[in-house]
């Protein structure tokens, strides 16, 4: 039986951005991402209308793996996402993924 490095090494191979957990959720949910290398991160929760409810992350941090949680507060009942975003020196998207949250009170 072959061991996939990927599962026991320090560092990510890859940017990545997991479902949060649980979810459902409430009244919090945990976030968690990975970075290859330190980069500029954006993570932010949007509503269905596109707005910008949460910024989560918005700042330079180093590689590794990395948990954020979201307490959602007032925010109602509903669907929510979650976008995060790793930008280059230059500015340029190296990576971005979307996941849906679900917040039920």
């Amino acid at each position: 039986v072959g061991v996939n490095d990927d599962e026991y090494s320090s560092q990510p191979s890859g940017y990545r951005l997991e479902q949060n957990y649980p979810n459902p959720f409430n009244p919090a949910t945990r976030i968690q991402y990975s970075l290859v290398e330190r980069r500029y991160v954006s993570l932010k929760i949007y509503n269905l209308l596109g707005e910008v409810v949460a910024t989560l992350v918005d700042g330079i941090e180093d590689a590794g793996y990395k948990s954020v949680e979201w307490r959602a507060g007032k925010s109602a009942n509903g669907v929510y996402f979650a976008r995060l975003f790793v930008y280059s020196e230059t500015g340029n998207v190296l990576y971005h993924g979307t996941k849906k949250l679900i917040l039920m009170k």
